[in-house]
């Protein structure tokens, strides 16, 4: 008796485990490779995401089901990966912080497809978004976009400063960060971390402030879904902030946050479906080679 009450439960396990499983598929919390020291994110086909390691340059790519990641762009001397993004093309754009440039990867086999040198003063490639013309990077130190040119055909063309004007007004210390696109590509939405301002900009880099009834977004991250802006902010608390933003993005009000007790110093975010994935950068814990790092699944 004992060994068919044995099977039975073996088999009422055998059953309830895919059934959780396919309940739950995605985990809401991955781990990335401890010392990573990530920062940005970006989010393909086949629910694959990309991640940068600041220090090092260093890019992994996972699997959202599973959670599993491993190493697409080993660590390159005189590399860092900040912001990223991802085209329809299968290329990764990588912002190069400290480093004045700006990657281009084969999203498949992590093959250096472009380097851009934007600047060799002091300056700080922030973020970066892909719209089917061209590629964004923001500079939190200078008061300018870099743009990369994208052909009809996907070839890519050479990297222009595209001076920023109209309300925006650079401070001292850290500046433009996140940077989002609307889907015809004509509009960006830019966030200025040291004012909590955020800004709509047009392809010739005129911008003009976003009016939410003087709020104030200290940000770091963007993603722009339909008339929805998601940004992250870490002060006072770690969340995500959700504008809804007038049809002509000229206004918007703060409807709500998505806060997480896995948040840790959160960067920026990517989507996938209805969930939001942010990376946890902790940069109020010290980095050690063992330092742990992950990303956080939230639900819009």
């Amino acid at each position: 008796m004992r060994g068919i009450r044995f099977v039975v439960t073996l088999g009422w396990l055998a059953l309830l485990v895919p059934l959780a499983a396919a309940a739950n598929p995605f985990p809401g919390h991955i781990d990335l490779p401890n010392g990573f020291r990530p920062e940005g994110i970006a989010i393909g086909p086949g629910h694959t995401f990309y991640v940068g390691s600041i220090p090092t340059g260093a890019v992994v790519s996972g699997d959202l089901r599973t959670g599993t990641s491993s190493v697409l762009v080993p660590p390159q001397d005189g590399r860092a990966a900040i912001g990223i993004d991802i085209d329809s093309r299968g290329r990764l754009f990588v912002a190069g912080g400290p480093t004045g440039h700006g990657y281009v990867y084969d999203a498949a086999t992590g093959a250096n497809l472009a380097d851009y040198t934007f600047t060799d003063g002091p300056t700080f490639v922030n973020d970066v978004i892909v719209t089917r013309t061209a590629a964004w990077f923001t500079d939190s130190i200078n008061q300018v976009l870099y743009r990369v040119d994208i052909a009809p055909d996907g070839a890519l063309g050479e990297a222009t400063a595209v001076p920023l004007t109209g309300d925006i007004v650079y401070q001292p210390g850290f500046n433009v960060n996140g940077i989002g696109a609307t889907p015809d590509g004509r509009t960006l939405v830019i966030v200025q971390t040291n004012t909590g301002l955020l800004f709509t900009v047009d392809t010739n880099g005129v911008t003009s402030q976003i009016d939410l009834g003087g709020a104030l977004v200290p940000g770091d991250g963007v993603l722009l879904h339909g008339k929805t802006l998601y940004v992250v902010v870490r002060s006072p608390v770690d969340q995500i902030v959700v504008i809804d933003l007038a049809p002509d993005l000229s206004s918007g009000t703060i409807t709500g946050t998505i806060t997480n007790p896995d948040f840790s110093g959160p960067t920026t975010l990517d989507e996938f479906g209805n969930r939001l994935y942010v990376v946890n950068g902790r940069f109020s814990t010290p980095p050690t080679p063992s330092t742990p790092y992950w990303l956080t699944q939230a639900r819009r």
